[in-house]
């Protein structure tokens, strides 16, 4: 057994049922949607999201039919956002299947995105889930928020650290956060258990993502991205902006000028890539990952023991240890 599914052990009854209710909460009377709808379902992920709503449920309490619809808002909320994100990006690929802008073009990919962020809406007002969604409009906005901030900062390339947390705060962890809120809040939680998950979401999701930008620093044959593609995008992430605020003028001006004007130059992105990885970057942000990750266990080891936390623990090793 993988790690995947032993940490989804205990939720496998719900992790089924939420797959037929995930598809439903996606339909429509319009046939070609639902031809979409149906593609997406047969080239889902892992459902990583939907295992922390149903992982925090479980944690004080039971998985009920507020639980589903929680989980089924996250999905609808992350699939609508890999749609968009194929369309801003011109990706034609997603989890080695052609993405729905290369199958449907563009225009119809942005509508299916903003479909389902609006079922995610209609979803929890159509049941009275005002709390949840108090939760998935802020995640929402804030998700947005993160893309805008990461493109207005990428122009300049003055991304500070404190800029890049909080660009990958609101652009990943927020999802997170809102999963392990979601999944308390179907439990009738109160404000501070709420906020307490939200944390334990976001720094997860602060260490899922550093983990996520350390791979391009890292031999392509793991996960099959290529090295460097991060620098050639022009992406100032953790590894390399702890770098270049640690190097003497001359290198820091040497090194901005390969990410300005040689991105697409392979020895020079591979030197700058060398550069990061013995100046101590990658150390850096493996230590600012791991110091995430055990601010959420923190959080987790307040709460009894049960076969939920157990999970919910192996799912923090598995997110810094995954290899993709």
């Amino acid at each position: 057994m993988n790690i995947v599914e032993e940490i989804k052990r205990p939720i496998n009854e719900e992790m089924k049922l939420f797959e037929q209710k995930f598809y439903e909460s996606m339909q429509s009377k319009v046939p070609l949607l639902d031809k979409v709808t149906r593609f997406i379902v047969t080239t889902k992920g892992k459902q990583m999201r939907p295992m922390f709503v149903f992982l925090c449920a479980k944690l004080v309490g039971e998985v009920n039919e507020k639980t589903y619809r929680g989980a089924s808002m996250i999905e609808l909320i992350h699939t609508a956002t890999l749609v968009h994100d194929d369309v801003v990006d011109e990706s034609f690929k997603r989890r080695n299947f052609f993405s729905i802008n290369a199958l449907w073009k563009n225009k119809i990919a942005v509508l299916v995105g903003d479909y389902l962020l609006s079922k995610s809406v209609l979803l929890s007002t159509d049941h009275k889930d005002y709390d949840l969604l108090g939760v998935i409009s802020r995640t929402i906005r804030e998700m947005s928020e993160g893309e805008l901030l990461q493109l207005e900062k990428a122009r300049k390339l003055d991304i500070t650290e404190d800029v890049y947390y909080e660009i990958i705060r609101q652009k990943t962890a927020t999802l997170i956060a809102a999963c392990c809120e979601i999944g308390v809040l179907s439990n009738n939680a109160d404000e501070d258990l709420a906020k307490k998950m939200m944390n334990f979401g976001t720094y997860t999701g602060m260490a899922f993502q550093i983990k996520d930008d350390l791979f391009d620093y890292l031999s392509s044959n793991v996960i099959g991205k290529p090295v460097g593609i991060d620098i050639k995008e022009q992406k100032m992430t953790l590894p390399l902006i702890h770098t270049l605020k640690m190097a003497g003028e001359k290198e820091r001006k040497y090194y901005f000028n390969t990410i300005k004007r040689y991105n697409n130059d392979p020895k020079r992105v591979k030197e700058l890539i060398d550069f990061v990885k013995n100046s101590g970057g990658m150390d850096y942000a493996i230590q600012v990952m791991k110091d995430f990750q055990q601010k959420a266990k923190d959080i987790l080891n307040e709460f009894p023991d049960s076969e939920a936390k157990k999970s919910l623990h192996s799912m923090l090793d598995y997110v810094i240890e995954r290899k993709f």
